[in-house]
């Protein structure tokens, strides 16, 4: 489809409420999460670490029952769509349609409104624009005769069998400088975005393409869009012989730090395994796959950063290290280790001899052969290191320096149990006093504690003293700001809103009304113009009250599924807390009825208004000295609202100190 048609589209429309409905009838929470996160379960819940923050213990738990997700952590969750929208930085309506397609959806859109079409993403044109040339470039491997002559023989050449070219996307870019910027501005599409993408160079006489006359490997991320390029540049002339690579520059939709090439086609394995092969460039990935190894993934010559080891965590705790045994193999493999055991993960080395990398090494021995040989010589750190640094040194003080570094890698493990055993292994090994050993595996710990109060003081000062304006908070600040009876009330409203609590209430003209949960707090706190301090609060209880009279209203499923991604992950954030866990919570709120509960709440909510206004009494009592012009209806104000507070808590059954 063209790319103006497709603007069109994602710019006119909008997934209508009937849609949307059917879209979270077919959810299952646990599937979309277990897309991204490993999941274990855990009575009937399920958890796994959190993909929001730097989670050590697993603390993400997601509820099929509720289909919520939450961190006890962080305070992250929501529902399926909230969960997408904050993973994968996506829009509401992107989310939608990513669960629309994973169900097997028809989408039925709705007219955006103005501000809605100045919304629209320009991460989504960019993704668009790549979609459409990973597409092209495969094509022309297949379709196009210098594509299959050079680009499919490059390949077959290298023994890669079609099947695999279609898993991983592999495409060709054909040698004229300009050809894919020439055939997408016939698509329609924006020179804007081929240059945004990497696509394209602006040159001063125009623009040209990146990867013109590569084999071309594309970068899915973990929901499978395709966010970059990689290409491997080939001589026809010379039948293919390797040149150099080229790959996508950093963009809106791309940093090669936090992306590793195969994460998408290997993550179900990786759960499936509980373990994952880390190697170093495209054609291993795609080598492991034809020998039926495919939880394996390439940081593709770039270091081993903190965001690709976080992403790998979520699948698994268990890597393999899988690296040429030459000096850069060797390298890359004590370059990663220390990262790797801070971020808690359990790591084995693999060195493959006489020089051969995965790919060249699958291409000499079976499948059945490459499996053996990795499950008989990769060994854990402490061996790799020992053999590595003290194979043939006598001298002492190296030898001293040698063991200090294992002793450093030990050091880093945060869990003190794991910790502890590579101490005992490590003195086993290296026939070394263990007291020794902890005395200075506790240095080195000591050493990091104090760089990283060092380093927080510094960021400390670097902050500016301004505070940030309001507008710029997101939803968790803004729950922050209100209280913790107003955070309850709603609670209350999320979860049984349209349950009656009070029956044949007498009325002014004799007639009777009954009222629900969200009826009841909009009108105990209207009859004293009182509302939330939270304006998303307000409009939740506004929408409650508004939609009571419908027959099939149940406000914790209409709020989970509001069009406001803000209020469905409020909804979903209240829907569940760490105390529904405690047994003697749940007896606790089962002593007294919903009914008596919502009482308590406003009433504490009134409380809660008097105090401030007392406060804030005070403090102009305080600023008005000696003066007692002023201070006279300071006072008098003050009586009366410390009479009006006291009668409160009389009523609530509070006692409370005038």
């Amino acid at each position: 489809m063209a790319f103006y048609a497709l603007i069109r589209i994602f710019a006119h429309a909008m997934i209508d409420r009937a849609t949307v409905d059917k879209i979270m009838d077919a959810v299952n929470i646990v599937d979309v999460v277990g897309e991204f996160v490993n999941l274990r379960k855990s009575g009937v819940n399920y958890k796994g670490l959190c993909p929001f923050h730097d989670d050590k213990t697993p603390s993400f738990m997601v509820s099929p029952a509720r289909q919520i997700c939450k961190c006890f952590s962080c305070g992250e969750g929501g529902n399926a769509v909230n969960f997408l929208m904050k993973h994968e930085q996506i829009t509401y309506p992107e989310a939608l349609r990513w669960l629309a397609k994973k169900y097997n959806i028809e989408i039925q859109e709705r007219e955006l409104s103005d501000d809605e079409k100045r919304e629209q993403s320009e991460r989504e044109s960019m993704f668009v624009v790549n979609e459409w040339a990973c597409d092209y470039f495969h094509n022309i491997l297949k379709n196009d005769v210098d594509g299959i002559a050079i680009g499919k023989q490059y390949f077959r050449s290298r023994g890669i069998r079609d099947d695999i070219m279609e898993r991983f996307k592999l495409g060709f870019a054909l040698t004229k400088r300009d050809a894919l910027a020439n055939e997408a501005r016939r698509k329609g599409y924006k020179e804007e975005f081929l240059v945004k993408t990497g696509l394209c160079i602006d040159g001063e006489h125009g623009i040209y393409d990146r990867f013109a006359g590569r084999a071309i490997f594309p970068w899915l991320n973990v929901s499978g869009k395709v966010v970059a390029f990689g290409g491997r540049k080939l001589d026809a002339a010379t039948k293919g012989v390797q040149q150099k690579y080229v790959n996508s520059p950093d963009s809106e939709i791309y940093h090669k730090e936090r992306e590793l090439y195969g994460i998408y086609q290997a993550k179900k394995a990786i759960v499936k395994e509980d373990c994952v092969y880390m190697v170093e460039g495209y054609t291993d990935v795609i080598a492991m796959h034809q020998c039926g190894l495919e939880n394996v993934v390439a940081n593709s010559g770039t270091a081993l950063s903190i965001y690709q080891i976080r992403l790998l965590h979520r699948f698994t705790p268990n890597i393999v290290l899988l690296y040429d045994g030459d000096a850069a193999g060797i390298h890359a493999a004590m370059r990663g280790t220390d990262m790797l055991l801070q971020e808690g993960m359990n790591v084995k080395v693999l060195l493959l001899p006489d020089g051969d990398d995965p790919d060249s090494f699958s291409r000499k021995h079976t499948a059945q052969q490459f499996k053996e040989y990795i499950e008989q010589h990769q060994t854990d750190f402490i061996q790799f290191k020992t053999e590595l640094l003290l194979k043939g040194v006598s001298d002492p003080i190296k030898r001293a320096e040698a063991i200090n570094n294992i002793v450093r890698s030990v050091s880093v493990i945060p869990d003190p149990i794991v910790r502890a055993t590579y101490i005992t292994e490590c003195s086993r090994r290296l026939k070394v006093n263990e007291r020794t050993l902890i005395t200075q595996t506790n240095k080195f710990i000591a050493g990091d504690k104090e760089e990283q109060r060092k380093t927080a003081e510094r960021e400390q000062l670097r902050q500016p003293l301004a505070a940030e304006p309001i507008e710029n908070y997101g939803l968790h600040t803004l729950q922050e700001q209100a209280s913790e009876v107003e955070r309850l009330l709603m609670q209350n409203i999320i979860r049984h809103g349209e349950e009656i609590i009070f029956d044949g209430l007498e009325t002014d003209d004799g007639g009777t009304v009954s009222l629900n949960v969200a009826q009841y707090v909009d009108y105990d706190l209207s009859s004293d113009n009182l509302s939330f301090s939270n304006d998303l609060y307000n409009t939740v209880l506004r929408e409650a009250v508004e939609h009571s009279a419908d027959p099939d209203f149940k406000a914790s499923d209409y709020f989970l599924r509001h069009p406001d991604p803000a209020i469905s992950q409020l909804a979903a954030t209240l829907g569940i807390d760490s105390h529904q866990l405690s047994k003697s919570f749940m007896m606790k709120n089962s002593e007294t009825t919903l009914r008596q509960r919502v009482q308590h709440l406003i009433l504490d909510f009134r409380l809660d208004i008097v105090s401030k206004q007392l406060s804030a009494i005070q403090q102009q009592m305080k600023e008005a000295g000696a003066d007692m012009e002023k201070l006279r209806p300071l006072m008098d104000n003050y009586k009366q609202m410390l009479q009006l507070r006291n009668a409160l808590a009389q009523q609530r059954g509070s006692d409370v100190i005038a």
